[in-house]
Order: C-alpha cells, then structure tokens, then sequence
C-alpha cells in the first residue's frame, strides 16, 4: 500500500488526508500544534464555560465547497444558520443587514435595493458557476463561461473607481465594503472585489453558516472519516526541514503533500533552482490581530438588527473602511480600524454560560506587527453599542507577530496563506496549470498558497490529492470517493 505523509491538520490537509484515505493510501498527518484542525481549532482562551474559535468562525465556504457537499459536512455537523448573514452598524443608531433573503436585503437599502439585486441575485442564483469559476485554477475553462464572465463584469465595477458610482446610500455603500475589507487588500481593487462578491453571492445563496460548538467541530467530522478508513494525525510533530523526513520512497508510489507556506520546499534537497526562485518571490500580505472576548451578557447594539446578526463588520462608513485598509497596505493602522467580528453565542448557546456571551474580533495590521489589539476594538464596539466595555469579563489577545508560533503556516501573522492579489492568483505559488504537484517527485503542495486560496472549503487539498491520483494513474472523482 503507497504511503502518504501530510503536513498540516488545517482543513486542506484534512481534505486531502481524507480523499487519499478513501482512495487506498496508508495517511498519516503530521500537526505542529498539540491539537489538530489548525485554523479549525477551537478553544477555551478566555474563561472556563467561554469556547472561541482559534482562527476561522464562519464558514459560507464550506458549505458552497464541493469538496464538503461532496464529503456530506451538512449532514455531520451541526450548523446554525442565520437569517442575517452580515451587518454593518453605522453612527447614531444607523446600519444595514444582509439577510440571507436578498428580496429582504434590498427592502431595507431604500432607492438602493435596486442595485443590490442587479448585483448580487444573479451571482447567488449562479452560485454553483461562480464557486466553479473562483474554487479551481484560473487557467481553464470555467464550467458556466457566461456566470464568470458576469462575475468578472461586477469585479471590475467594484475594483475599480467605478465603484464610486454604483451605490449611493451610507448603508448600502458600507454594507458592501465591509465584506470587500475580508481580502485585506487595498480598496478599491480587483483582488478585494473578487473576495468580497463572491461571499456576498454566498450570502444570499446557502448562507454565513457556521457549526454549533465552534469550527473544531469540521475538523473532528475530518478526522472521524480518516481515523474510519485507517489514517492516523499526529501532534506535536514540528516539521520545519524536509531532509530526514522520513516519508517513504517515491519509486514506490509514496506521496508527501505540504499543507503548509510554501516557503518549506525550500528545505528539500532536490528542489530545482528556478522553483526556489519562485517560492522565495511568493508574497505575503497583511496580518491579523485578534481578540476573543468573554463578555457579561450579549454585545448591547445601538440598532437592535445587528443583534441579529452572527457577523458584524465595524468600520464606519465605505470612506472610513477603505482609509482603515488603505493604511495596513502602507504599514499603519487606522485610529478607527475595520473591525471583523463575530458574536455566536448569537445563536448558539453552547458557547458561553447561560446569560453571558462570547465575541470573536480582529483587525488587519502589518505583517509580523506587536500590537495588542484589544483597546482598538474595544473602541470601534464601543462607539456602535455603548456600554460595551463594561461587559467585558476577559479578553485574549494574539497579536500578528505571535501567530506564526500557533500556526507555521501564518508567515507574520498572515492568515490567508498569501497576498490576495490578482497576479498571486495566477501565480499561486507558481503559474502552472497543476500548481499543487511540485517539480520534486512525489511531493506536492496543498494549502492556501494554491488556488483557489484562503477559505475553509477543503478544495487546495482536493486539488492536490487528485492531482496525486492522476500522477498515479488512477483518475479519481469526489462522486468515486464519496459514493
């Protein structure tokens, strides 16, 4: 029986520990940490009765991802979906929701709703088109040519300065933006809008879902299926240098897949000179700093529809968000920076003490930056739900420069895997039609650094395996391995 040998217990790690499991290889995942899931993980970092998710939260990735309809997580996890997929609270009591019901979206955007259905309601109708189109490596075909080339079309609307003039209200101007700002990436650009759009379609499609009891919860229904079909994790394994790894023997059909940055095919001895190149031009873009907060009671919104809401974005209006993102790409933070939170014990229970609740937060910041980001975010809540700060029990900060310690493959603290770009999206690590399989044998890379990027959709690790099996001449399907 070949062997393969995966470093990296994240989701893409997992995914693909569990297709070549299923497809007859002996699997053995190797996990730094002393818990696996990797940005899966959740924990209790605050107070005891208090459970925050380690680095992912919400997952309308996951569950628009092939590979996990494929895998069934509908049916193995239990997820909660919201009726508000986002909001965007804006000063005096101000604010937008993103209803997973866009038809309820636009009702509430006033002489903007218009606008909002011509941009998103044929993109979440198509959902299956777009995820096809941004879920694979962009040098093919896409499966429903007319869909990508609509959603290329609001791309560049949105990327551009033509963006200026296709909204015109505060709320519906800022609800746009704040889910653009998940890109890290200046504003307005074409990376951004990419980002931004296609989980705005997710919004109105399937949903912001997420799992009752955190994200661990994906990372155990993983690990259910590869321990049921013979694979093994585990922790505590810090692999930092290929050499003396011992892996198997690629002669013999062994396989190592790299569910980590890149950066360590370095180490091996037989890389080629023109690959290093590559890998060492790979870039790495802005950082989060982030807070878990255990709080005395529910986040105490100004407007009571954000309290609807799982997913706040915090920044003020679009102007102020850009500013805040604008500044991260030049090396600062915003005074009033764009805040991403998160408040699920919203819907969930399970995740705090009866009558208390927890809030998962961060911002974006320069790569490997000190700064403890909790006073920034106090404000930035503060100034949307007075009497924030009086709530606040515990908090736990990481700042970026201490998340590459977590997680190897955060390079200074940056949680997408690599700057979310237009030309690293072609260039993910290299420009290659099969970017998951290396020029070294036997070796293939399967994390964020490959298309299709950042998210917890399994589907870098899917690539990669499948890239496995057809070097092994034994083409494989999702349909063939999940029967």
């Amino acid at each position: 029986m070949a062997r393969a040998t995966i470093i990296g217990s994240g989701p893409n790690g997992l995914a693909a520990a569990v297709s070549l499991a299923r497809a007859g290889y002996e699997v053995r995942v190797l996990e730094a940490a002393d818990t696996a899931g990797g940005g899966l993980r959740t924990t209790a970092s605050t107070l005891t009765g208090f459970v925050h998710d380690v680095c992912s939260a919400v997952h309308p990735a996951t569950i628009a991802s092939p590979f996990f309809r494929a895998f069934g997580i509908e049916r193995r996890v239990d997820w909660i979906t919201p009726d508000a997929s986002y909001a965007h609270p804006l000063d005096g009591g101000r604010g937008a929701v993103a209803w997973r019901d866009i038809e309820r979206t636009a009702s509430g955007l006033g002489r903007d709703g218009r606008a909002w259905l011509a941009l998103l309601r044929p993109l979440s109708r198509r959902i299956d088109g777009v995820v096809d189109f941004t879920g694979n490596q962009l040098l093919r075909i896409p499966r429903e040519p007319v869909t990508a080339f609509r959603y290329a079309l609001r791309m560049l609307e949105h990327g551009t300065p033509l963006a200026e003039a296709s909204l015109r209200t505060d709320e519906a101007r800022a609800l746009l933006a704040g889910v653009i700002a998940h890109a890290a990436a200046p504003m307005p650009s074409l990376s951004g809008a990419a980002a931004g759009l296609l989980i705005a379609a997710e919004a109105h499609a399937g949903g912001w879902m997420y799992p009752r009891g955190g994200a661990q919860r994906i990372a155990d229904a993983l690990i259910a299926d590869l321990t049921a079909h013979g694979g093994v994790v585990e922790t505590g394994a810090h692999i930092s240098d290929l050499r003396g790894l011992d892996w198997g023997d690629p002669t013999r059909g062994d396989v190592l897949l790299l569910n980590t940055a890149p950066r360590l095919t370095l180490t091996h001895p037989d890389i080629p000179s023109s690959y290093a190149r590559a890998v060492r031009a790979y870039r790495y873009g802005p950082a989060a700093a982030k807070v878990d907060f255990a709080l005395d009671g529910p986040v105490p919104w100004a407007n009571p529809e954000i309290a609807l809401s799982p997913t706040v974005h915090l920044g003020g209006t679009r102007a102020e968000v850009r500013a805040s993102e604008n500044a991260v790409a030049t090396g600062r933070v915003a005074d009033r920076p764009y805040v991403l939170a998160v408040q699920p014990s919203v819907l969930d229970d399970s995740r705090a003490p009866a009558g208390k609740a927890v809030l998962w937060a961060y911002i974006h910041v320069p790569r490997r930056s000190g700064l403890d980001a909790t006073e920034l975010i106090t404000r930035q809540v503060e100034r949307f739900a007075p009497g924030f700060r009086d709530l606040v029990l515990a908090s736990h900060s990481v700042p970026a420069s201490d998340r590459e310690a977590i997680n190897p493959a955060e390079i200074g603290g940056d949680v997408l895997g690599g700057a979310f770009t237009i030309a690293q999206a072609l260039r993910r690590p290299v420009v290659s039609r099969h970017p998951w399989r290396t020029p070294m044998r036997g070796v293939y890379l399967a994390s964020a650094a490959t298309p299709p990027g950042p998210g917890v959709n399994g589907m870098a690790g899917w690539h990669a395996a499948r890239t496995v099996l057809e070097d092994a001449g034994t083409p494989t399907t999702l349909a063939d391995l999940f029967a």
